[in-house]
């Protein structure tokens, strides 16, 4: 077996409007460490992912981030409020949801299609209260 030795993934993830999707995975709390004319370097913590100055209907819609967060709830809560203000009218976001892998996720659809998973990691054997 090849060992890569790999210490960190970073996906690529396309837009449809490249000036929206920064903005919007910026009210999320992203920062942009790196940014040229086709590229945006976005950070939370120590996660990083490469937005595109790319759209391609299929691919974009298609692409889906696993982000464990702390407090799925408050990340709804805090989503759609952003939501509720009109600035990003093609996003969404939906209800935190109980899936049978033990973690309580709040999807969240970027402005070009993307699906956030945004996870909280429940203990073994809780229910989301």
């Amino acid at each position: 077996m090849i060992d890569l030795k790999v210490h960190e993934v970073r996906p690529f993830v396309g837009a449809r409007d490249f000036a929206e999707s920064k903005a919007f995975y910026q009210a999320l709390g992203w920062e942009i460490e790196y940014e040229d004319d086709s590229l945006a370097l976005l950070a939370n913590a120590d996660y990083c992912f490469y937005l595109q100055n790319h759209y391609a209907k299929e691919w974009v819609e298609n692409t889906m981030l696993h982000v464990a967060v702390a407090d799925a709830r408050a990340c709804y809560e805090q989503v759609k409020a952003l939501l509720d203000s009109g600035r990003f009218p093609d996003a969404r976001v939906a209800e935190p949801k109980e899936e049978p892998y033990g973690a309580l996720v709040t999807y969240v659809w970027d402005p070009a299609g993307v699906l956030l998973h945004l996870a909280e990691w429940l203990p073994d054997g809780q229910k989301a209260a």
